[in-house]
């Protein structure tokens, strides 16, 4: 949930015998893992983050799509649960407010109108806080504390304190404070997971690219089979105005291919038999038969988008710094909570009001802008640097370009668009150009 759980979630499996090192990167979701030797299964590294109270799963890239919808879809109807109630409870709390800075209220209209609070307010945070509860409930369970456990006894304890100040007739309950806080903090998660679908998106984006099945030639017959089925040294067939699926040489026939993914040139490039093909290279003029020498999952274009997730994976100095921070915030502000009671209580003000006081710092408890801001930044950035055609392999890289007094590229291509506009035609030339362009099927 913030960086603190990054360095709690990295240190459980960096303690697992056989692991040499992690890195988890909370913008994609993704747990990198460097293991020695076989002495660890991937399955102890789930058990250990599991333990922590997180979820956890190898990667699939189509479930892990799935639960991304999922989260996102919980959080849009909480979001919306928690914006009705905190809209609504205001109808009975803004007159108790005024009756205490104005007119005063009899007891018993107060406390009628801190009921009907409570019916609209109740039902709304119960419901709308399940994300906060279910995560801190499984953290509790096995004896560890994640971020949601202080925003959780927060909510709830407030909510407790108002129950029991409208028992008693009390002048002051906070109902509205309760659901009006699960809102904000939902309309952050919510904007969170946003960020991280468009950052993930960058490197989905790249792998869409790939063709998604591949016409495997068997006795001259084309049959269609998942690109992920193909082996070394089956022959595909790559017919005009598709993409390579893997990379490989090719066997038979003649074509231009575009391989402006790969190389950055926006020329097209001819191709015969013995060239060799990259996936994603799109074919334009004719029909190849190619040898697969790669896998999908060892081919270029994999290659590239494992360079975008190591780039996203990396830590710049300003992550690191991020980290640290908030490791050091958050058993402050525990130690902080706990001292707010202690010394409400020892000055006089009653455990009531003791507890009120803690709960509110529990509240501001979860350094989230503090751990996410910069990593978020850095994968938000390299994701709209990738869509104008800039990969970014490092995140120290986009700190340097401080730093940066030129830039040299390496050829023209990088800086071309591959768009040629005609500019001027003068009728002379025109007229030397036609009979020389009339049998090309160049596509200029």
């Amino acid at each position: 949930r913030c960086a603190a759980c990054i360095g709690k979630i990295e240190r459980a499996v960096s303690d697992l015998p056989g692991v040499a090192g992690v890195r988890l990167n909370l913008t994609t979701g993704k747990l990198a893992v460097d293991l020695k030797a076989a002495s660890v299964e991937p399955d102890q590294v789930v058990q250990a983050v599991e333990a922590l109270g997180y979820r956890a799963s190898l990667f699939d890239p189509t479930e892990a799509t799935a639960a991304q919808d999922r989260e996102g879809r919980e959080l849009a109807v909480a979001l919306g649960v928690a914006g009705f109630g905190a809209g609504n409870v205001m109808m009975f709390t803004v007159p108790a407010w005024a009756g205490l800075f104005g007119q005063e209220l009899n007891a018993s209209t107060l406390t009628v109108m801190y009921w009907m609070a409570a019916i609209v307010a109740t039902p709304c945070a119960l419901f709308a806080g399940r994300p906060f509860f279910r995560s801190a409930w499984a953290s509790l369970r096995r004896g560890k504390a994640n971020m949601d456990v202080p925003i959780s006894i927060g909510v709830l304890l407030t909510l407790i304190v108002s129950f029991s100040e409208t028992l008693l007739n009390g002048r002051h309950a906070y109902f509205d404070a309760a659901v009006t806080l699960l809102f904000l903090l939902l309309i952050g998660r919510y904007l969170d997971h946003r960020l991280r679908a468009s950052a993930r998106s960058a490197a989905h984006d790249l792998l869409v690219l790939q063709a998604p099945v591949a016409m495997r030639v068997h006795n001259g017959v084309e049959q269609g089979v998942p690109v992920a089925q193909v082996q070394v040294g089956d022959q595909l067939a790559v017919a005009p105005g598709q993409r390579a699926p893997v990379d490989g040489y090719v066997d038979s026939g003649v074509s231009e291919i575009d391989n402006a993914l790969i190389s950055g040139e926006t020329a097209l490039v001819a191709v015969g038999p013995g060239a060799r093909i990259h996936a994603g290279a799109l074919n334009l003029t004719g029909r190849l038969v190619m040898t697969a020498a790669a896998r999908s999952e060892d081919s270029t274009l994999a290659a590239i988008a494992r360079l975008m997730e190591a780039g996203a994976q990396s830590r710049s100095s300003y992550v690191r710094l991020a980290d640290k921070a908030a490791a050091l915030y958050v058993p402050i502000v525990h130690a902080a909570a706990a001292l707010t009671f202690l010394v409400g209580w020892a000055i006089g003000l009653g455990p009531r009001e003791a507890l009120l006081r803690a709960a509110a710092v529990l509240i501001v408890t979860c350094p989230c802008a503090l751990g996410l801001a910069v990593p978020a930044v850095q994968i938000a950035a390299s994701a709209r640097l990738f869509r104008k055609g800039v990969l970014v392999k490092s995140g120290a890289a986009l700190e340097r370009l401080a730093e940066v007094d030129h830039v040299v590229f390496d050829k023209t291509g990088v800086l071309t668009e591959g768009l040629p506009r005609l500019v001027d035609a003068p009728a002379h030339l025109v007229a030397l150009a036609a009979p020389l362009a009339r049998a090309s099927r160049h596509p200029l």
